[in-house]
């Protein structure tokens, strides 16, 4: 995993440096848009609806239109001076009990892991949010936006969710509901029945996707089988040598020619040549040498 965001938790007066790691990731298979015609890719320019041109990324600033059609055009610098909490850090603002956080308000994941050499700090938050049964509320700021959360524990790790802000969650009331009986006695007796028949421990790895299993079999037998749903993908050629560095080496060949000096390769085909004749007559010499000593053995006898 790669982290995302770096900073600290400010616990009173106490500092923890932590980093960011996206806690969840989604499995499901992605999918182009192509020509239903021919199989080619669909495509998307940002294109300005005023000159009509290709517009950069860079050269696009973002704007507000309210409801009567003034649009308000606001660049980087106006965003800066808006009221942010601190970039690198997560101050706590309150601990407050699990069970008072709706569950609607949760959002997305993050995983913190310790950024010191020493993760005293760290362990001494993650133990006692333990102990104490509560989530710790804090503020921070990701991809310049604000952002409200919750700091609790799993495994004895830090886990931050970030959170909607209450107004994001929408009224609702359905004229269906309303004037609608209670149920009767009988009626909830049997449902808790029901209900207690469905009852166990939750265990995460009874659940799979079906659907995702599915879909990547049928890819695979699609791929394996090469029906005319396939699109191969084109043989790659060999890359050639860019003309420019061809021309390099051979400028450079000739240098080696005209300095008197051959290059590596020739050079050391040369020495790997003369290894066997140098080999060879270094041979022959030790066989004269030998035919040579006992001659040499019965003069001194003889004398």
């Amino acid at each position: 995993m790669r982290s995302i965001w770096k900073g600290s938790i400010a616990f009173g007066l106490v500092n923890v440096p932590v980093k960011v790691y996206t806690a969840t990731e989604d499995h499901d298979i992605k999918f182009h848009q192509v020509h239903a015609a021919d199989g080619g890719r669909i495509r998307y320019e940002r294109v300005c609806t005023v000159d009509g041109q290709p517009v950069q990324y860079s050269d696009i600033d973002k704007a507000y239109e309210s409801p009567e059609g003034d649009r308000v055009i606001l660049t980087d610098e106006d965003f800066s001076k808006l009221p942010a909490a601190e970039k690198h850090e997560i101050p706590v603002l309150q601990f407050v009990p699990i069970d008072q956080i709706d569950p609607i308000l949760y959002d997305k994941s993050y995983y913190l892991e310790p950024d010191s050499n020493t993760p005293k700090a760290y362990v001494l938050l993650a133990k006692t949010l333990e102990e104490v049964d509560r989530v710790a509320l804090v503020h921070f700021t990701l991809r310049q936006k604000t952002r409200l959360g919750a700091l609790r524990v799993r495994d004895g790790v830090l886990v931050l969710q970030t959170m909607l802000w209450p107004d994001e969650v929408r009224a609702v009331a359905f004229d269906k509901l309303d004037g609608v009986a209670e149920p009767k006695a009988q009626e909830l007796k049997m449902a808790e029945t029901l209900v207690e028949t469905l009852s166990d421990d939750f265990d995460p790895s009874l659940y799979v996707d079906e659907y995702q299993i599915e879909l990547k079999r049928l890819i695979d037998e699609a791929i394996a089988s090469g029906s005319s749903k396939v699109k191969r993908a084109p043989e790659t050629a060999a890359p050639e040598m860019d003309a420019e560095v061809v021309d390099l080496v051979a400028a450079l060949q000739r240098s080696l020619e005209a300095s008197g000096r051959k290059p590596a390769a020739k050079a050391a085909a040369k020495k790997t040549a003369e290894k066997p004749a140098k080999a060879a007559a270094k041979k022959t010499t030790a066989k004269k040498t030998a035919k040579k000593a006992p001659a040499k053995q019965a003069t001194r006898k003889g004398a």
